[in-house]
């Protein structure tokens, strides 16, 4: 399906953040790190508003036109994969606990431990998130989105990272060409994360 997409802006912040917020409320991870419903539709926002800032500054976000989806992207380097561009691992954890929720160590702990998934050694472009509009979900319009980049990529011959963090959007990736590569993660007494990676299409 077409999607009219654009880059996002800083006047765009409150849309993407509510987007996320309402796309992700009922997420497995999202659940995890915050297991009290109530106090996840309080607090919630905090978190996707801390990764949306972060990407404003560091990377790309694509929104589509009709404010109906949203997806996060990094450039990600050679070298050690993180390179201070995203908030996983060591201070950098710490201070997105700081800002986030002080009290909930599980702030802290998602991002070292998906830091400590992520592939190192081969520049690449992660997905850090992708979020539809509820009414919108199963439509095609967030496959539509990554599309964008993932076409870019091919040109480019960049590959692509994600993680995956339930099983309908594990195998909606699959479908995009991301295989799943090495062990999932799974959060201390809680779901499963797969790591995946896109090689890039030969045009």
């Amino acid at each position: 399906m077409g999607v009219a997409v654009r880059t996002a802006g800083a006047n765009d912040r409150e849309v993407i953040v509510r987007l996320l917020d309402q796309a992700f409320q009922q997420d497995p991870v999202s659940s995890w790190v915050f297991p009290d419903e109530t106090y996840r539709r309080e607090t919630h926002h905090r978190l996707v508003g801390a990764f949306t800032d972060i990407v404003m500054a560091e990377g790309r976000i694509d929104l589509a036109e009709d404010g109906s989806a949203c997806a996060l992207w990094l450039s990600v380097p050679d070298g050690d994969g993180h390179d201070g561009q995203d908030p996983e691992g060591g201070d950098d954890a710490a201070q997105l606990r700081a800002v986030v929720d002080p009290d909930n160590a599980r702030v802290e702990e998602i991002a070292n431990l998906t830091a400590g998934i992520h592939p190192s050694g081969r520049a690449h472009a992660y997905l850090w998130m992708v979020g539809v509009s509820p009414e919108r979900q199963g439509q095609g319009v967030g496959s539509a989105l990554i599309g964008t980049v993932l076409e870019r990529c091919d040109r480019d011959g960049v590959p692509a990272y994600l993680e995956a963090s339930n099983a309908r959007s594990r195998d909606l990736y699959a479908r995009l060409g991301f295989a799943v590569i090495g062990e999932p993660l799974r959060l201390p007494d809680g779901p499963l994360m797969w790591p995946m990676w896109r090689e890039p299409r030969a045009l």
